[in-house]
């Protein structure tokens, strides 16, 4: 029998699609958009319709495995749960809880994929990764300056006078803001695309302005400084809402139009139109991830928030600095899932430097780690260092649907089950402010199971399975129970399937910030309090021709790593056969430089490591520009994160992965 239930995405991912799913004899037939859902409104990216794929898959894992003399063999759920347990308990006596590793990435986007932090606490403790690869810099920035980072409303689009699109290619990342943005056009507002490569997105703007990889900050002090100049800021909210506008001028100040103009590699007309834009809003700015993957990463961000605040399109409709829209989350009650107080003990190690922080470790060493919804030997900066950091842990314990990378270094592999195989509620706090509720609709196959089980009965050998003694309505009520006079309950979700979130449509529209201050934040107190600078900055990027121009000779092109359109992340790149081999793409000037056509076979290197692939042009991608998207397979040519660098940007919170000079060659 044929049936459609109304599900939900769990990738992160910006839109939090609605889904219709079609089941047949136990098994997921069809995956399409929910033609209902208040936002992403039927329409679906090859990403979602991929789950179809991934859930029916051969390669699925369907029991637990564990290695024996180098090769893996199949073991019972008993055997597998018995022995992760007793290292547990043996680790915890001798060296304490803090020796086991708990890496979680992003790969699933439900609320009870947090109960593995509650496992963690409840077991004491462990040492546990901070900060964020994918946009940890940017939220710590917003965060400095207005309290929190909050995005207006997907609908607020229409009330923008002009858009700006700075270093987001929403065309292959953010699809319905693509269409929002076709039809505001429609409209009259302007559009501008602000990207070192020229994208699905600049085609469909009015302006298109190339810019110079890590240098966006230096261009939003410019376009300040022509602001000041021209007095063309807004004075009242300057001196009635904001602190820290005299270190703001003092930083402007030390920068000539010609240095910002030869470093950006921008022109000053351009600098000119993009200030007229800001000065005559409401104008909207919807900021991408990657150019706050630099060394420079959080005071880039903070210098556009600056722009943006300075020139009055912050708290008002048609205006905001979107980048994350971390209120969505804050909804949840994460506190009552997690049972941080439980944890008797902590450690840290950034995301981006967990390797590191594996190889250096004492006191104790890390002796045992899980991995949990994440790929780190493929997703994480230097690769090779990732694979000597997780090659030296003595149990090594990954939980996931695929033989990934990851997976095939550990001791133990347990299999776990995909979004239509268990129930949860999905949101992102990212774009808009729907959460969606996913219900079971298959049986998973062979002897998969679903996290929460796998927790539940670690728990019961480890002395405290009376943590995990609640049905799954009980855990998603925990999270949920203070929004009923919201009008959100596990019920109602059951029924409606996606509800709205309580949260400002308008940040800030009253002017008042969540900042110490209560004012926006061009010298951050809260940054003061952690140990940093405060005022506004501008650094340049580690790996550059100005800041290391020895290296620059060396290794002269820069290396993006931008997100793949057909897999999220890792996720996909095992049931698509065009994704499995290397694409180098190149811009113009280094193709005739190297003499390369398409298809030519060419390798990447630096001191970190190399790479091997096929050559394809980048058309009208900012000079001395490669891209490898990110998330290949080691096993289908290898990841672009063999040449990234693992260190922690300017704020300590983010990822410097874009930071990356290299040369390349052409293969006889």
């Amino acid at each position: 029998m044929k049936q459609t239930y109304k599900s939900s995405c769990p990738l992160n991912c910006w839109d939090s699609c609605g889904f219709e799913v079609t089941v047949e004899n136990n098994k997921v037939t069809k995956v399409d958009g929910d033609k209902e859902h208040p936002i992403t409104q039927g329409k679906i990216c090859g990403r979602g319709r991929m789950l179809e794929t991934k859930t029916n898959s051969t390669d699925r894992l369907t029991t637990p495995l564990k290695k024996v003399n180098g090769e893996f063999i199949e073991v019972s759920w008993q055997q597998a749960l018995d022995e992760i347990a007793h290292r547990m308990r043996e680790i915890k006596e001798i060296y304490g809880t803090t020796a086991v590793l708990h890496s979680h990435d992003y790969a699933n986007n439900g609320l009870l994929k947090n109960l593995d932090k509650r496992f963690f606490n409840e077991y004491g403790g462990v040492t546990t990764l901070v900060g964020s690869i994918c946009w940890g810099s940017g939220i710590e920035a917003q965060t400095w300056d207005f309290g929190s980072s909050d995005s207006h409303a997907a609908e607020d689009i229409y009330n923008s006078k002009h858009v700006v699109i700075w270093g987001r290619n929403v065309a292959r990342t953010n699809m319905h803001l693509f269409h929002h943005l076709q039809q505001v056009k429609k409209q009259g507002a302007t559009i501008t695309v602000i990207d070192p490569i020229f994208n699905a997105t600049a085609k469909i703007a009015d302006h298109y302005l190339s810019i110079k990889p890590g240098m966006d900050g230096l261009a939003a002090i410019g376009i300040m400084k022509y602001l000041l100049q021209e007095n063309q800021y807004d004075e009242e909210f300057v001196e009635n809402h904001t602190v820290g506008f005299n270190d703001l001028v003092e930083l402007l100040e030390q920068f000539t139009f010609e240095e910002i103009t030869e470093k950006t590699e921008i022109t000053y007309e351009s600098i000119q139109y993009l200030a007229r834009i800001y000065s005559n809003g409401p104008t909207s700015t919807y900021l991408g991830l990657g150019m706050q993957r630099f060394a420079n990463g959080g005071n880039t961000i903070r210098l556009i928030d600056a722009l943006i605040a300075l020139s009055g399109n912050v708290g008002v409709a048609g205006g905001g600095s979107n980048f994350g829209n971390i209120q969505v989350g804050k909804n949840f009650n994460m506190s009552a899932l997690t049972l941080q107080h439980k944890a008797t003990a902590s450690r840290h190690f950034t995301m981006m430097k967990q390797a590191e922080g594996i190889i250096e470790a004492v006191n104790p060493e890390i002796k045992m780690a899980f991995v949990t919804c994440g790929n780190p030997l493929v997703q994480v900066p230097d690769s090779n260092k990732v694979r000597e950091a997780f090659e030296s842990i003595e149990t090594l314990v990954v939980v996931d649907h695929f033989l990934t990378d990851t997976a095939e270094l550990a001791d133990y592999v347990l299999p776990t089950t995909t979004v239509f195989e268990e129930e949860d509620i999905y949101y992102a706090s990212m774009y808009h402010h729907y959460v969606n509720y996913g219900e079971k609709l298959v049986d998973p196959p062979g002897e998969a199971k679903s996290d929460l089980w796998i927790w539940t009965e670690l728990a019961k050998r480890l002395g405290f399975g009376e943590a995990f003694d609640y049905t799954v309505d009980e855990f998603l009520q925990m999270g949920i129970a203070h929004l009923e006079e919201d009008g959100v309950t596990v019920e109602k979700l059951k029924e409606c399937k996606r509800l709205p979130l309580p949260v400002k449509q308008v940040p800030w529209d009253t002017k008042e910030f969540s900042t110490p201050s209560g004012k926006f934040e061009f010298t951050s107190t809260l940054a003061k309090k952690k140990g940093y600078e405060g005022k506004p900055l501008y650094t340049l990027p580690k790996e550059s021709r100005i800041s290391n121009p020895d290296l620059a000779k060396k290794y002269p092109y820069q290396l993006l790593s931008i997100h793949p359109l057909r897999s999220n992340h890792s996720q996909h790149y095992l049931f698509i056969e065009a994704l499995q081999e290397v694409k180098i793409e190149v811009s113009e000037d280094i193709a005739r430089e190297h003499e390369l056509n398409e298809d030519d076979i060419v390798t990447i290197f630096n001191d970190r490591g190399k790479l091997t692939g096929k050559v394809k042009l980048l058309k009208k991608a900012h000079p001395k520009t490669i891209n490898v998207d990110e998330g290949q397979w080691h096993k289908f040519g290898g990841s672009v994160n063999l040449l990234t660098p693992d260190g922690n940007s300017d704020n300590g919170l983010g990822s410097i992965l874009y930071d990356c000079l290299v040369n390349i060659v052409k293969e006889k």
